[in-house]
């Protein structure tokens, strides 16, 4: 007769970490938030004429802007500007850049999603760019 103790270990394993995976697909963001101001904001203050408050859209906006991967209207990649390239780029000058080079590119930009979802003027903590 089999034992069906190694089964039972896997799943409950598994029941286990469901909150945990949710979580990490949702994204840090405290982590985002640090990383929105400091590169985002700080982009936009000084080359797109004025910073962007997450406040500027919903959260279903941010997630449509987000899942478009465009970025000055269309000209470029929101992507790049969260991949360890264009971090490693400006980690000399950017102290979030810096102190996120070792994150991937899919939980950062998840950290920046989980920010301004949060911080979109219909989400929990309506934030400004301050």
């Amino acid at each position: 007769m089999r034992s069906s103790t190694p089964l039972l270990t896997l799943i409950a394993a598994g029941l286990l970490a469901l909150p945990y995976a949710s979580m990490a697909e949702e994204g840090d963001w405290k982590r985002g938030r640090i990383y929105y101001r400091m590169v985002c904001t700080a982009c936009h203050a000084e080359k797109a004429g004025g910073a962007i408050s997450p406040t500027i859209k919903t959260m279903a906006e941010w997630k449509a802007y987000i899942q478009a991967d465009k970025h000055a209207k269309g000209k470029d990649s929101l992507k790049y500007y969260v991949s360890s390239k264009y971090r490693d780029s400006i980690k000399a000058s950017n102290k979030a850049a810096a102190k996120f080079s070792d994150l991937s590119d899919e939980e950062l930009m998840n950290d920046i999603k989980a920010f301004v979802t949060k911080g979109a003027k219909d989400g929990d903590a309506p934030a400004k760019c301050s």
